[in-house]
């Protein structure tokens, strides 16, 4: 072949130029292990403690594979006014009912939990965080989760009213958007109607308890898991609707990497995404971690770690 006509552009490094001797004019590819032919409905809500508690085992499930499935939260609704409600298998029927409630998850899971708001500033609705999700949703879909992730840290950990409108903007804040802005938006009726919109699919899938994670493949088969489940309860769901594959984990981010996506880490986090005990958490830190990207600090008894870099990335 003439080499001039058998000419090329790296990606990599923007060059163009011959192809080269080992470049085939022609080969053979294979896109299909590209294609996501699997839904994933985590149905949740800004106050459930179970949800809270999964973040871990959810965490390093979804990083390992997410290449199959396209995920979706939904909010699930799980208080909308304090008149009228109760959980009668978890002895609920008042604010000050759900402080115990928390306190037992929270020592169970090791996902700290103060639950003391139940006494001091009780949450009147999940409902209003949950229309700024929604809002955030529209406007910045790749924002919506860390908003949630971050109005769980202050409610559970830190023991702030997440239905308040100054805890809101804050947070709304922290993750690069107007604050004030959204926190107005979600106080119309399209934010409510689009949070409507999540509770119908919620009733479409079954569900019925939180946290529950729904998987649905391409023949609309699918597998319900209601609770807060083990990465092998996961795993296995998912291996039950692609039968005919091997599922591959990919590889997991180091974690530097993973903190400053994540700016905060418990303890508890660091163990299950690395698979390591709890007395070998400060050595690896030290290890993984250069001194000043780093500041570290305890609640409840449980070890954190927040970002802080000179790098401004944090």
């Amino acid at each position: 072949m003439n080499q001039k006509n058998n000419m090329m552009c790296d990606m990599e490094t923007g060059i163009c130029g011959p192809a080269g001797e080992n470049a085939d004019a022609m080969e053979f590819i294979d896109l299909s292990a590209q294609k996501k032919t699997i839904e994933l409905y985590y149905v949740t809500d800004p106050i459930c403690s179970h949800c809270w508690a999964l973040e871990p085992v959810l965490r390093k499930f979804v990083d390992q594979y997410s290449q199959y499935f396209n995920m979706h939260t939904v909010m699930g609704g799980l208080l909308e006014k304090w008149e009228g409600f109760a959980d009668v298998s978890n002895g609920i029927s008042s604010p000050a009912d759900v402080a115990g409630h928390w306190r037992e998850v929270g020592e169970h899971s090791r996902m700290p939990i103060d639950g003391t708001v139940w006494y001091d500033n009780p949450i009147e609705s999940s409902f209003i965080p949950s229309r700024v999700y929604k809002v955030i949703q529209e406007k910045n879909p790749a924002l919506a989760n860390p908003f949630l992730r971050r109005a769980r840290e202050e409610l559970f950990a830190f023991n702030q009213n997440i239905a308040q409108d100054e805890t809101l903007i804050k947070l709304v804040n922290q993750i690069g958007l107007n604050g004030e802005e959204i926190v107005q938006e979600s106080k119309l009726p399209e934010a409510n109607t689009s949070l409507q919109e999540d509770f119908q699919l919620v009733r479409q899938l079954g569900v019925r308890g939180f946290p529950t994670i729904v998987m649905v493949n391409e023949e609309q088969q699918g597998v319900r898991i209601v609770g807060a489940r083990t990465l092998e309860d996961y795993t296995n769901a998912l291996q039950k609707l692609l039968p005919n594959e091997t599922l591959r984990a990919e590889q997991l981010s180091n974690l530097e990497t993973l903190l400053q996506r994540e700016k905060l880490l418990f303890s508890r986090e660091i163990e299950a995404y690395y698979s390591i005990e709890q007395n070998e958490i400060d050595a690896f830190i030290q290890q993984q971690l250069p001194q000043d990207t780093y500041t570290a600090d305890s609640i409840l008894g449980e070890k954190y770690i927040r970002c802080q870099s000179p790098k401004q990335i944090c």
